[in-house]
Parts: structure tokens; C-alpha cells; sequence
């Protein structure tokens, strides 16, 4: 056995390797360039409310529609990887991108702007999971950490775009900002892709994984459908309540009087402050494991949404963001640390698929949600406890996990 994993350390990179390192620079890079497309709506929706004259509600549509194409197609990729590697969802990701938004600067009402954020959203969903699971087949002693990186290019992402894409939009108006991106970052994905992508994961890697891991779904006592459901179940109920703010913010701040440039500079803090809670999530799984960092970040979102009920000027509103931030931002990463403690390296990229699919129905429901229920009520605080309610069916479902585990350990 050991001469014939000698013999395949030999034949190619080691497990938390230099190149993989490399590699991890790569995907964090298309994950920066390629996750404009979860931001870019939440920015221009009040320019494109405007524009087509909708309520508020029918406007959030087009985030909805831009998450269920990345949730579907997170799913689509995750497979596609798992039977071709990632270059090929790299391709087709940056292709589906640009021709999304050259379809969403052409549309001639709200419907095609958001059924153009479908395929905005397909396009996009190639940088989250599928780059995760990808990246996590190169690591092992250091998965966590490499994992929570590569999904923090997509807070990068939500740090870079919406100042830069407000700007834009004051400056060249929507539909030429749209143009723009659909011309620049399609292409930039997919020229990174084959300088970068092009090696498939060692063997090796899998082999130590399949070595050292001890996890299983039957020493939770369920079976392996069973705790899929649980994540996914839990992955819809955080992501509503993540979503309230997110989607939001900007939004907001244009109703209370602050306009939605300072939105979009809290939105912008909110994501960089998810990008330390991200990394440092990375640190806390790779020693304590996925499950109580999940648990740890649960408790603290529902900690900051309770914030926002009880403050909302500007300087408050900007601190509120920025703990919201930092609080949440190792949430979504953590499930698919969890699915790669808990299931085989070979099915890497179609159960992470699944799992963050459902986590992005729960901010499709989420964003539509919050417009529907500020439609109803007139303000945002309703919205915010509705989200602080879901939190708490999230955490329920992730203590009870623990709770199984520590019993399990202990009786055995």
C-alpha cells in the first residue's frame, strides 16, 4: 500500500502543493471576474425599477430569476465537473455570461430583463460551487482554508462590482454598464480557464482523502439521502434570512433618505467584511470541522438581523453591515466542508451542487420575500424579523445535527 502511494506521489503534484496553491489563485480570480453576476442586479434594480415603471416586488423578480439560474446551474455544473473536470463549466459558464447580458441590455420589458438574469445566473454559478468542489480535491490538510478563499472571490466580487457598477450606471446609464460586462468578463473567465485549468486534481489527492477521512453520514446514525436533505433544508432557511439584507440594502437606504450610493457602499463593506469572516470560518473548520463553524455562523447572522431592527441611521446601519458581513460570510463555504467531511471525494461536485442550489432558492424566496412583504407593510422591519425566523429554523436544524453526533460519539 505504501509503495503504491509513493509511486503515485511520484507521478503527480502532493496534496496542498504549490501548484495547488497556484491553482487556488486562479479560482479565486474567475470567481472575482465571473460573480458579477450575482451583484450587478442588486445595484442597478433601481435604475431598472424606474426605467420599466414596476413595483418594487416585480423588480426583485430579476434577482430571483438570476439565483434559481445559478442554483440550477450550480447543479449542472457540479456534474459536468465531475465527469469532464473544470475547465469545460469554465467555458461554458463564461459563454452563458455574456450572452445573459447582452439579452438583459437589449430587453424591451422587466420579463426579458429577468429571464435574461436566468441565464446571467447559469452563467455565474460555475464560480461558487463547482470551483469549490473543484479546489477541494487538491487540499487536504488545508481544505478548509482553500475552500472558504475560492468562495470568497464571490465576496470579492461583492466588494469590487456594485460601487464600480453604480458608477457606471450614473455615468453610461444600465443598459451600456450591461454591455460592458458582457464584453470583458466573459472573455477574461475563459482566457484564465485554459492558462490555469486545464490540469485535472491528482489522483493522489483523492486516495490520501479517501485515507484520512472518517466522517460519514452513518455516524450522524442517517443515511447519506437523509443528511443531504438536512443541509438542504437548512442551506434555503440561512439564505432567507441572508438574502433581507444582500438583496436590500441599497434599497433601503434609498427609502430612509441616505440614496442608494451609500447603499451600495454598505453592500460593498458588507461583502469585504464577509471576506475576513470567510477565511477566518476556513481556520475555525479546519480545526473544530464543518458542522459547529456552521453552527457558529448561524447564531451570529441571527445576532446581526436583530441589529438592524433596532438601529438605522446611516453610521449605525454602516456598522450593522460590516458585523452582518463578518458574521455570515462562513455560512454557505461551511456545507460544502460539511459534504466533503461527510461524503466521497467522487461525488464532490454534484452534492455540493445540490446543496448550494437549495441555498440559492433561499435567496431567490429571500429577495422576493422582503420586496413582497415591504409591498405589503411599508417598511423593512417586518421583513427583517421574517428573516430572523428563518435563521432560527437553520440553527435548530444544525444543533440537532451536533446534538446526534455527540451522542453518537459518546455512546460508542
Amino acid at each position: 500500500m505504501e509503495a503504491t502511494v509513493s509511486t503515485s506521489f511520484a507521478k503527480g503534484p502532493l496534496p496542498d502543493s504549490g501548484q495547488a496553491w497556484l491553482r487556488l489563485a486562479a479560482t479565486m480570480l474567475i470567481s472575482t471576474i465571473g460573480g458579477v453576476g450575482m451583484w450587478s442586479v442588486v445595484v442597478s434594480l433601481p435604475a431598472v425599477q424606474a426605467d420599466f415603471a414596476a413595483p418594487r416586488s416585480e423588480a426583485s423578480l430579476s434577482f430571483t430569476m438570476a439565483m434559481l439560474g445559478f442554483a440550477f446551474g450550480g447543479v449542472a455544473m457540479g456534474r459536468l465537473l465531475d465527469r469532464a473536470g473544470i475547465l469545460l463549466p469554465v467555458a461554458v459558464g463564461a459563454i452563458a455570461l455574456s450572452l445573459g447580458y447582452l439579452a438583459a441590455a437589449s430587453a424591451g420589458s422587466l420579463v426579458v430583463f429577468a429571464l435574461a438574469h436566468a441565464v446571467i445566473g447559469f452563467g455565474s454559478s460555475v464560480t461558487f460551487g463547482p470551483l469549490m468542489a473543484d479546489i477541494s480535491n487538491w487540499f487536504v490538510r488545508r481544505r478548509g482554508v482553500a475552500v472558504t478563499l475560492c468562495s470568497a472571490g464571490n465576496y470579492i466580487a461583492g466588494t469590487i462590482w456594485p460601487p464600480l457598477v453604480q458608477q457606471f450606471i450614473a455615468l453610461y446609464g444600465w443598459r451600456a454598464t450591461h454591455i460592458g460586462i458582457a464584453l470583458s468578463c466573459g472573455a477574461a473567465m475563459l482566457l484564465i480557464g485554459l492558462i490555469a485549468l486545464r490540469a485535472r486534481a491528482p489522483a493522489v489527492t483523492a486516495a490520501v482523502d479517501t485515507a484520512v477521512r472518517t466522517a460519514s453520514p452513518a455516524t450522524l446514525g442517517l443515511s447519506p439521502g437523509a443528511l443531504q436533505v438536512l443541509l438542504a433544508v437548512a442551506s434555503v432557511c440561512c439564505c432567507v434570512a441572508m438574502s433581507m439584507p444582500q438583496v436590500h440594502i441599497v434599497a433601503y437606504c434609498g427609502d430612509l433618505g441616505y440614496g442608494v450610493a451609500r447603499g451600495a457602499d454598505m453592500l460593498a463593506l458588507m461583502m469585504a467584511f464577509g471576506i475576513v469572516g470567510r477565511i477566518g470560518s476556513g481556520f475555525i473548520a479546519d480545526r473544530v470541522g464543518g458542522l459547529p463553524t456552521l453552527m457558529l455562523g448561524s447564531a451570529l447572522q441571527g445576532v446581526a438581523l436583530f441589529l438592524y431592527l433596532l438601529y438605522n441611521g446611516l453610521i449605525s446601519l454602516y456598522v450593522i453591515s460590516a458585523v452582518f458581513g463578518l458574521f455570515q460570510g462562513g455560512i454557505v463555504p461551511s456545507y460544502a466542508i460539511i459534504v466533503r467531511e461527510y461524503f466521497p471525494a467522487k461525488e464532490a461536485g454534484a452534492r455540493i451542487g445540490i446543496v448550494l442550489m437549495m441555498s440559492l432558492f433561499g435567496m431567490a424566496l429571500g429577495g422576493w420575500l422582503s420586496g413582497y412583504i415591504f409591498d405589503l407593510t411599508g417598511s423593512y422591519q417586518a421583513a427583517f424579523l421574517n428573516g430572523l425566523g428563518w435563521n432560527a429554523v437553520n440553527g435548530t436544524i444544525v444543533l440537532w445535527l451536533l446534538f446526534r453526533r455527540h451522542s453518537r460519539m459518546a455512546h460508542a
